[in-house]
This record gives C-alpha cells, sequence and structure tokens, in this order.
C-alpha cells in the first residue's frame, strides 16, 4: 500500500515495521506462523566475529509491563550466519534484511561488517554500540563518545552498505553520542537499546536473573524510548529508527510524529508472535481516523508544534 510507504538510509520500505534484533531471531521461525514478506523487513539477531554461548540461566525474566533479558549475545557467529543461514533465509524472505552486528572490540566489529557487508542480501549494517569494549575496562562503546566515534569510523572504512548505530539509553545525553555517530560517517541512528533494570526473588533473597542486572524492555519503556528519538530527531540530520515498548499502530505514529522514519518493534513479539503483521493491518485505519494520508509525511510532524 502507497500510503505506507517510507525510505530508510536511501532503501525503499513497504511500510515501516521493522521486528528489532534478538527478538524475531533469523525470521524462520516466524515464517512459518505468517508471511513476513508484509515487514518493512527485520533485524536479525545479534551477530559476532566468533560464536557465543550466551550467559547463563535464568537469563530472562517477567516484570510489570515487560521483560528483563541477560541473554548475552547468543548467536552463531559471522561464518555460520554467512554460510549457513542468508543461503536459507533467501527461500522465505525476498527483501534486503538488516544485520544487527556486535563487538567486544572496534577491531572485531569492523571485521564482522565487513564480510557481513560483502553479502547482497544485507541492506543495512545496524551496529550495536551497547557491547562492553573490552580495552576500555568493560565500558560499554556507546556510552562515550569517542569509543562510539571510533567503531562508526572503522566500521565506515570497511563497507558502503548504510550502517545504523544503535544507541543505548544508559547515558546522561543520548544527543550526544548521537552527533558523534553522526560526525563519524553514521547513515542512521536507532534506539533505545534496553535500560540496565534488576528483580529480586524476595523467598530465595537473590536477584533472578542470575547475572544479576538485565536489560528492561517492553511497554514501560516507550515514553523513554520516546523522548530519546525526539531529542536525537532534533539533534541529527540523518535517518533515526524508533524503538522501545512498541506494541500498537498508534504507537507507530507516535514515534514517527516523534521523528522516527521507520519503527522496530522489540519484546512484543515474544508476547504475540503476529504483532508486526497486526500492526501493518491496522495502520491504515488508524489513520483514516487521525486524517493521515500517507505516513511519510507526518516524520518530525510533532515538531513543529515548538515553532507554535
Amino acid at each position: 500500500m502507497e500510503r505506507l510507504k517510507t525510505t530508510l538510509c536511501g532503501i525503499p520500505l513497504d511500510n515501516p515495521v521493522i521486528p528489532a534484533s534478538g527478538t524475531f531471531g533469523y525470521g524462520e521461525e516466524f515464517a512459518a506462523i505468517y508471511d513476513i514478506n508484509c515487514l518493512g523487513t527485520f533485524s536479525f539477531k545479534g551477530t559476532t566475529a566468533q560464536p557465543r554461548f550466551g550467559n547463563p540461566t535464568p537469563r530472562i525474566a517477567e516484570c510489570t509491563a515487560g521483560m528483563l533479558n541477560a541473554v548475552g549475545l547468543q548467536n552463531p557467529g559471522v561464518e555460520a550466519v554467512i554460510g549457513e543461514i542468508l543461503p536459507r533465509m533467501k527461500t522465505y524472505f525476498h527483501k534486503p534484511v538488516m544485520a544487527n552486528v556486535s563487538g567486544f572490540s572496534v577491531e572485531e566489529y569492523a571485521g564482522a561488517c565487513e564480510k557481513l557487508g560483502r553479502e547482497p542480501q544485507i541492506g543495512w549494517l545496524e551496529v550495536n554500540v551497547s557491547c562492553p569494549n573490552v580495552h576500555g575496562g568493560g565500558m560499554s562503546f556507546g556510552t562515550d563518545p569517542k569509543a562510539a566515534a571510533q567503531v562508526v569510523a572503522a566500521v565506515r572504512r570497511v563497507t558502503n552498505k548504510p550502517l545504523i548505530i544503535k544507541l543505548t539509553p544508559n547515558v546522561t545525553d543520548i544527543t550526544e553520542i548521537a552527533r558523534a555517530c553522526e560526525a563519524a560517517g553514521a547513515d542512521g541512528i536507532s534506539l533505545i537499546n534496553t535500560l540496565l533494570g534488576m528483580r529480586i526473588d524476595p523467598v530465595r533473597r537473590r536477584p533472578v536473573l542470575q547475572r544479576g542486572m538485565g536489560g528492561f524492555s517492553g511497554p514501560a519503556v516507550f515514553p523513554v524510548a520516546l523522548r530519546m528519538v525526539w531529542q536525537v530527531y532534533e539533534a541529527v540530520k540523518i535517518p533515526v529508527v524508533g524503538m522501545g515498548g512498541i506494541a500498537s499502530a498508534e504507537d507507530v505514529i507516535e514515534m514517527m510524529l516523534a521523528g522516527a522514519c521507520a519503527v522496530e518493534v522489540g519484546s512484543e513479539n515474544l508476547v504475540r508472535p503476529t504483532v508486526c503483521k497486526d500492526i501493518i493491518e491496522e495502520l491504515p485505519a488508524v489513520m483514516d481516523r487521525l486524517g493521515i494520508e500517507k505516513l511519510e509525511d507526518i516524520i518530525g510532524g510533532a515538531h513543529e508544534w515548538e515553532k507554535m
């Protein structure tokens, strides 16, 4: 449907709805439920240079209006993704796909992105800078503008694919990080990743997650995500992808009014596996009710309020 179309870093999308990395695997399980080619695209499971088993269990916990996870980037590694998973993906997904990439050093990021960037199926590289910098004492790359910029610059040198940098919300000023990424060569920004949280089992008197803390996501984080998308849209000139607690067509409209040109749906996929399909099907009726002819026309539209 023409009125749902948008563009992300120069690549057209049939609609702005994108399942977020870590909640959609490589799409294969969901393709058994519905035709995932109805999606704008999807961001596949976070991929690292080497295979990772992930963190010890328990590493998932439900909580009010959301969930905690400390999965630990479990994935088969970049070589297996290229050699085994992407060829299989061609049989059930026929659009450019977004590759989410993580690393524990600048060199790891660059190496994985260079390899994935050669693959014709990959439309965008979503670079997750929420990983700990092993050369910086474990601090996340995405909490320091200089460290984030180093990752972006290194990846920019090895690929011409559009680079979308996924930012952590666990910072004092999200716009400072976003500007640093833009200056280093990023083509887009996606936000937010999970907020740091925890739960404690009062019976056992210990944290619910084996690692103590984990990433908090779900509907409860939506206002925080919306605020940060709003701020970053005003701070940079490159496209913004909004995510964090999106669960309805109305949420998509809000995110786009705040400045997102596309949105990613995360935790809700685990609760309602058809949520992305449902949102796409519900969008036209919501647009009619709100007097919206084309989604592209409303990107950043709420910022006009400040000029009144």
